[in-house]
């Protein structure tokens, strides 16, 4: 499998590492779930890239990207996003391709600049209310996740890891305009999660549906053999899934509005 190639660049809150390839607009630009580096895409990457121009990145904390020294919500993340783009002379639109917690800044990225985007492309995406999945996890991963809190005080940096300002962004979210209308595809892994209960696992079920309802030109697509990393195990699937998602984007572009 061919690696990705990785490269720095400096910004205003430290160094981000990212990778960058392709030629062509709108870019495609590839934003991680929580903790996941950019090699999470590597079953993907190389063949988004041969379409249009394509970006992976590290946030704060993740790989050779610089670690945070202020709090990580979305509205930070998305700032931060935005100066490495134009760092990198990557010109909106864009289509956005956001796994798991990535999905919440797609998300409210989307809703922060709507003139910026081309299109969305939510991929086993985190929602807002996905927080009450917490509520019905059993005892031993309510212990696993207080112990991991725990391990965070004895490293300072972690104290401003994304994973304690979820519920930050969930609100910024409600706070933030409309989605925009534009080509939405909610892509869900339809297998449920070993560690997750099957009342939990319902309640993203329902809540990967509202996301494909957020505008008129949303649609779910189901990766049945996958569960929560359809990019690792149904990559063609995701790979069309932007693909068509950036055909939309360019066709309606071309439209008389």
């Amino acid at each position: 499998m061919k690696p990705i190639s990785k490269s720095k660049i400096q910004t205003s809150v430290g160094t981000m590492e990212y990778a960058l390839s392709g030629e062509g607009s709108p870019a495609v630009i590839l934003i991680n779930g929580g903790s996941g580096p950019i090699e999470g895409w590597m079953r993907t990457f190389h063949e988004m890239a041969g379409h249009t121009r394509t970006l992976a990145y590290n946030r704060l904390g993740v790989g050779g990207s610089a670690k945070p020294d202020r709090p990580q919500d979305g509205r930070t993340i998305v700032a931060t996003l935005r100066e490495l783009l134009q760092k990198l002379g990557i010109s909106p639109p864009y289509v956005l391709v956001g796994h798991s917690l990535g999905g919440l800044y797609a998300n409210l990225f989307a809703r922060l600049h709507p003139d910026e985007i081309a299109g969305v492309v939510l991929l086993e995406a985190s929602h807002p209310e996905d927080l009450i999945i917490n509520q019905t996890q059993g005892a031993v991963v309510k212990g696993l996740n207080r112990m991991l809190g725990m391990f965070d005080r004895f490293f300072p940096d972690r104290q401003w890891s994304e994973t304690h300002f979820v519920e930050e962004t969930a609100k910024q979210i409600a706070a933030a305009g409309p989605f925009p209308d534009v080509p939405l595809i909610v892509l869900s892994g339809g297998k449920r999660p070993p560690m997750m209960p099957e009342d939990a696992f319902a309640i993203r079920q329902r809540n990967q549906l509202d996301y494909a309802r957020m505008n008129g030109r949303g649609e779910q697509r189901i990766a049945f053999g996958s569960g929560h990393f359809p990019q690792m195990t149904e990559p063609e699937t995701v790979r069309q899934a932007v693909a068509d998602c950036v055909a939309a984007a360019r066709e309606l572009s071309r439209t008389p509005q």
